[in-house]
């Protein structure tokens, strides 16, 4: 599954379904697809994602290296993966509007 946020203050956001319905819950939402988020609280789930991605880089512990086939493959982080919808967040909580996902 596929999750694509969008806002009228910035381009779409297409994440995975599992990566985005993490993100939500950070945010203080429910995992439900289709969602909204209404402008005056965007702050405010911007507010709390930004505060659950530095506490999970914290307390994030690290991970060791197994013996699997992707074991060149760099792993990404939550707080990377976060990036654009953070962007987006911050530029829907400038232009004071809402935030949509399905």
């Amino acid at each position: 599954m596929l999750v694509t946020f969008t806002t009228d203050a910035y381009a779409d956001i297409t994440m995975f379904g599992n990566d985005a319905l993490a993100l939500l819950k950070m945010m203080g939402h429910s995992a439900t697809v289709p969602g909204a988020i209404l402008a005056a609280d965007v702050p405010a789930a911007l507010s709390q994602l930004t505060a659950a991605i530095e506490a999970e880089k914290v307390s994030a512990p690290l991970k060791t290296k197994n013996n699997d086939k992707d074991d060149d493959e760099p792993e990404v982080s939550m707080a990377h993966r976060a990036m654009p919808l953070i962007d987006l967040l911050a530029a829907a909580a400038k232009a004071n509007v809402n935030v949509m996902w399905k």
